[in-house]
């Protein structure tokens, strides 16, 4: 089953004039390697699949419960290691060997890993180095769901998206959480404009969030953009009590990005250096 994710820009997140050198997220990360509890640094040869006892491959055309209009397949040329120490998850138009998606033929392929049933954890920094795609009805995201999502099902599993982008605004990533009373089109949610304006398809950038019992906090390359508590949940409940587990992905159209239009080159890939977990104490 897939979940639904889906968030808006509220458009009145903090923006910092200025972050961090990434430097100084690799020397906090260094600070915090003693409590390092889970890591995939994809240092594996090109063309091979992601690590089977770590990452489990969503094979599927169901549009995610977001009318999104991609097949997630098992295929190298969706989902592979690059050789060059990235996972590397490709978006591409077309449909080779006739997959059927819930709106029929599918138009575009791609790729969707998470780790359920292979590493979920409750609390600590939950971190990715990544280079996004781009372009009109692109949506990679860097997300969790919680261990009770089949038992339970969506929202009320909860939902922790540390990093959503989609790509008409290539300078903005979004930080969101999905629960009971908010979730779909109604999330608890900011987004963090590049300082410079740029693109963060144009080069690396490190994605996390520092979750505790209290307060989940998102950060870019650093720098802390953003805390919610269970303050912040319109008096519905506060769901992230319970382990999570990690997905990675390149969704394709959808309700928020809307489709691929005349101006989206494919194929497109999302570059993932590495996935690090930590416990904070």
């Amino acid at each position: 089953a897939a979940a639904a994710l889906i968030a808006v820009n509220t458009g009145d997140a903090p923006r910092p004039a200025m972050a961090e050198p990434v430097a100084a997220a690799d020397a906090a990360a260094a600070a915090n390697a003693a409590n390092l509890v889970w890591r995939d640094e994809f240092n594996r040869p090109a063309g091979t699949a992601p690590d089977a006892a770590k990452w489990n491959v969503e094979v599927n055309g169901d549009g995610g419960g977001n009318d999104e209009l991609q097949y997630y397949t098992d295929r190298r040329d969706n989902l592979a290691h690059d050789g060059e120490g990235n996972m590397v998850i490709t978006a591409r138009k077309g449909n080779p060997a006739d997959y059927q998606c819930h709106y029929g033929y599918c138009q575009y392929t791609s790729g969707r890993m998470n780790t359920a049933g292979k590493f979920e954890h409750a609390y600590g920094r939950f971190e990715a180095r990544i280079q996004i795609p781009t372009g009109q009805g692109i949506w990679p995201a860097f997300w969790m769901l919680g261990g009770d999502f089949e038992q339970v099902g969506w929202p009320d599993s909860g939902e922790i998206d540390i990093m959503e982008n989609i790509g008409s605004q290539p300078a903005d990533v979004h930080g969101s959480l999905h629960g009971p009373g908010y979730s779909g089109d109604n999330p608890i949610t900011g987004s963090y404009y590049h300082p410079q304006g740029w693109a963060f398809a144009d080069t690396f950038h490190t994605f996390a969030v520092e979750w505790s019992p209290e307060s989940i906090t998102w950060f870019v390359d650093g720098t802390p953009y953003q805390t919610f508590t269970p303050a912040d949940t319109r008096g519905n409940p506060w769901v992230y009590d319970h382990p999570f587990f990690m997905i990675l992905n390149v969704a394709v159209g959808g309700s928020w990005p809307k489709a691929p239009d005349a101006s989206t080159q494919f194929p497109q890939q999302m570059k993932v250096d590495y996935v690090r977990v930590y416990d904070l104490g």
